[in-house]
């Protein structure tokens, strides 16, 4: 995500805070740059060891809070894959959709962007009358590096 779009999301969170009269403190603001910084697809436990790298005084709650306040304020984006976690990645409306592939073997998610997918699904949409106010794209299977692996793995029988 570029840097505009990161501004835009900060000034939208500054925003909500200010609206809910809710102070900006330091830990908070830690959360809030590790998550910003971090890798897509965080769990509350992942962004919770990055912080602490930082902050051993930062709790679990704080960060389950901070990651609830983003996700209010459409900051983040909470993602459930499946595994029973819960994801978050940043969200920003001007930037591209986009969808997931997910490795039902070691986790990898990769994000992708399609537009032949997203004609089709305006195109099926339109022929049922149906207005798609938003949706999600998941597709599970084994990533190639899990197949790389099975099939380099020797054969002891």
């Amino acid at each position: 995500m570029d840097q505009i779009a990161l501004d835009r999301l900060r000034a939208r969170l500054q925003a909500y805070m200010a609206k809910k009269g809710l102070r900006s403190t330091a830990q908070r603001r830690l959360i809030v740059d590790t998550f910003f910084s971090g890798a897509p697809h965080m769990t509350i436990e992942d962004l919770l060891a990055e912080v602490r790298a930082h902050d051993r005084g930062i709790g679990y709650a704080t960060v389950y809070r901070t990651l609830k306040l983003l996700a209010e304020c459409g900051v983040a984006s909470e993602r459930r894959f499946g595994d029973g976690l819960s994801r978050y990645e940043l969200a920003d409306d001007a930037s591209a959709h986009h969808d997931h592939l997910i490795c039902v073997n070691c986790g990898k998610i990769i994000e992708f962007e399609e537009p032949r997918i997203e004609a089709l699904q305006e195109e099926i949409a339109a022929k049922y009358g149906f207005e798609v106010t938003w949706h999600k794209h998941e597709m599970y299977g084994v990533c190639a590096d899990c197949r790389d692996a099975k099939d380099t793995t020797p054969d002891v029988s």
